[in-house]
């Protein structure tokens, strides 16, 4: 708690006023808006909306941007966000990249950079590149140490998001990634406030963000990539569990009796065991072991294991072995959506991941399956997206995560 309180304190000194974090709340998700939008959707006296937006604009937050269109009287001011008030790093902890952003205050995409996880990149590896990283966009781009919001962390879980700990993540290929502070680790380099949540949470900000005029009430986001993760948001408020459930969706349980998990700790017959990379993987390098034909025979030296960006580069060949596994693998993951949806019945549905970004025969099977499998479907119809971030999606959301601290 003691992370979330400080998060608190720093946005108080910018924006002290609660009315006034409203009403910057709803500048904040308009390009532009006028005075007498505010004035409906705020329930605020003409004398009380103009005295916090003076006090707005005073602070350097926001600004007048001109006039609307007249509707029969004077012509309504408008406002918008100052973009250039502030700025917010965003980085994504994943294990295969990590992703660094930077946003202005308007959610203007300033600058990225990405790192390969390689054998090498431990934690301290890593928090010295960000910190390097940071310190130089701060000098190209003339951004002012007070500035800076801070910076929003999307991490893989599990993780304690008020301790700020990254605590026992699978997977990564360098040693070090258990109990990780990443949030004092970066604080004490960086001086300024820092913020964790798990990745698939982050993303689903981005994608909020991105979905923010159209109203919907509940959405998930579904990360398929070395692993399955899961966010959730209702009436653009995250859903969290009692513990960190980013990964419970690839533990759904599709086949009681089915194949083991891949470590001790899993379940047998878990989605992630058909429907993720790995499940991939390992069914090609089977299938190649057995004497299989395929394309990736040409790619690979005697004795190579094939990896997924090989199998995706023998799937562009339409090669037929390749093709028959992805699509089996598809086919399981869209079991695990239907089962989602018909417990949750959410308006839309954010897919990401390198499963989903870089195959559209899986997106496209998986989300087929889950409309057949879906009960109340046609009644029901929910929205299947691939997203507008792709691959930024969580680093992007660990910077609006951060910026909307600033409302908090």
């Amino acid at each position: 708690m003691l992370n979330e309180k400080k998060q608190r304190i720093d946005a108080e000194k910018r924006i002290p006023s609660p009315k006034a974090k409203e009403l910057f709340h709803d500048i904040r998700r308009k390009h532009e808006i006028g005075k007498n939008d505010l004035l409906t959707s705020s329930g605020l006296t003409v004398s009380t909306l103009t005295r916090v937006l003076d006090e707005l604009v005073s602070i350097g937050i926001i600004s007048e941007s001109g006039l609307g269109a007249s509707t029969g009287g004077r012509r309504p001011i408008l406002y918008q966000v100052k973009a250039d008030y502030g700025y917010a790093f965003g980085l994504d902890i994943s294990r295969v990249s990590s992703k660094l952003v930077l946003l202005d205050l308007a959610g203007t995409k300033i600058d990225s950079r990405e790192w390969r996880m390689t054998e090498e990149t431990t934690p301290e590896v890593l928090m010295q590149e960000v910190t390097a990283q940071v310190k130089s966009w701060m000098d190209k781009h003339l951004i002012a140490y007070e500035q800076v919001i801070g910076m929003g962390i999307g991490a893989v879980g599990p993780l304690d998001r008020e301790a700020g700990v990254i605590e026992d993540p699978e997977w990564f290929a360098a040693p070090g990634w258990n109990h990780v502070p990443a949030v004092h680790m970066l604080e004490d380099r960086l001086r300024f406030p820092v913020i964790l949540d798990n990745g698939a949470n982050t993303a689903l900000i981005a994608e909020s963000w991105a979905n923010r005029t159209k109203d919907f009430v509940h959405m998930l986001y579904v990360h398929g990539g070395t692993g399955l993760r899961l966010g959730m948001m209702t009436d653009n408020k995250l859903i969290h569990g009692a513990a960190d459930m980013e990964g419970s969706f690839g533990q759904m349980i599709i086949q009681a009796d089915g194949l083991p998990y891949r470590t001790a700790q899993g379940n047998f017959g878990a989605l992630d065991t058909y429907a993720s990379v790995h499940a991939i993987e390992r069914e090609v390098n089977s299938k190649l072991r057995t004497g299989r034909s395929s394309s990736l025979r040409q790619m690979l030296q005697p004795g190579e294991p094939a990896k997924f960006p090989d199998i995706m580069q023998a799937l562009k060949l339409m090669d037929p072995m390749v093709t028959e596994i992805v699509t089996q693998a598809a086919t399981y993951f869209g079991i695990g959506l239907a089962n989602l949806l018909n417990i949750l019945y959410p308006e839309k549905v954010i897919l990401g991941g390198p499963l989903i970004t870089d195959s559209n025969l899986f997106f496209y099977t998986a989300t087929q399956t889950a409309i057949r499998k879906t009960y109340h479907y046609p009644k029901y119809q929910v929205i299947f997206s691939k997203g507008t971030y792709g691959e930024e999606a969580i680093a992007i959301g660990a910077a609006q995560l951060m910026l909307s601290q600033l409302t908090v």
